[in-house]
């Protein structure tokens, strides 16, 4: 079994965020896929096999644990399976979720675009906005005030807390041990701090202490996840956005992401991928 090694989002040809591919004929055991993953030490490792429908079945793990979905891997998949099995839109059976990824050749580079799950979000509890910004060393005044914290949903819990500042986006820094704990007691699976830039360009970070991983240098999920907030906001309600990543890691990622207006409808997120040597 041959893990291609894949970096998603690439932005001009560089930066972007490592995934693991592994295609195999037939499902292997959880346990074989942790330990791959681990072995890996990308944030995420997918693990793709065909089901006799013509979809594909398909999991994701970081290297600790299990998640119901990632962005970046499904991008690299997206490419992998665009380089095997030729250009086209392939459906994946996840293990909550039914969504797909397209994968299309341009100037030499795969360019991949998945369709989310179903997204959803709600006004983040303030007990939990202060337990956060305590965690990160912010202050409440650092917010944005009028981009208010959500938990948001594409697929993967996660708590947006919009900065007011690209300085303070800048600064973010936390504790890996204190931020898994965090995440593990209210159920998230990264904290996405997001500083608006223009209309419809913005920054990210995003810290993924649960699956063993600092900080992403890009997040797929939230990104649909975070598309489906402005939209439940009246902020955006459709069209297309930019968010530039990893910036502040040396990794500079690009992430598209397209919706429409109905509510809770799923959201389109495109990238580039290239493959790590």
């Amino acid at each position: 079994m041959q893990v291609k090694r894949i970096s998603a989002f690439t932005n001009n040809g560089l930066g972007g965020n490592p995934a693991g591919v592994l295609l195999t004929q037939k499902p292997i055991s959880a346990e074989q896929m942790q330990a791959i993953a681990a072995e890996v030490g990308y944030s995420e490792t997918v693990f793709a096999s065909p089901n006799p429908d013509g979809s594909w079945r398909v999991r994701y793990f970081a290297p600790e644990t299990e998640v119901p979905f990632c962005g970046h891997a499904t991008i690299a998949l997206g490419a992998v399976l665009g380089d095997t099995q030729g250009p086209g839109r392939y459906a994946l059976s996840l293990s909550k979720a039914e969504i797909e990824v397209s994968a299309e050749e341009i100037g030499g580079t795969w360019v991949s675009t998945l369709l989310s799950p179903p997204t959803r979000s709600s006004p983040a509890d303030p007990e939990l906005v202060d337990e956060a910004l305590s965690l990160f060393g912010y202050t409440v005044d650092e917010l944005d005030p009028l981009l208010p914290p959500r938990r948001a949903n594409a697929g993967t819990e996660h708590l947006v807390l919009p900065l007011n500042t690209r300085d303070a986006l800048k600064r973010m820094d936390y504790d890996l041990d204190e931020g898994r704990r965090f995440m593990e007691k209210h159920g998230i699976g990264t904290v996405a701090f997001i500083f608006r830039e223009e209309e419809r360009r913005f920054q990210a970070r995003n810290a993924f202490a649960i699956g063993g991983v600092l900080e992403d240098p890009a997040t797929g999920a939230a990104a649909a996840a975070f598309a489906g907030m402005l939209r439940d906001l009246q902020i955006l309600s459709d069209g297309t956005f930019v968010i530039h990543q990893g910036e502040d890691m040396g990794q500079p990622s690009r992430i598209e992401v397209t919706l429409i207006e109905t509510p809770g409808a799923p959201v389109s997120v495109r990238g580039r991928s290239s493959v790590i040597v």
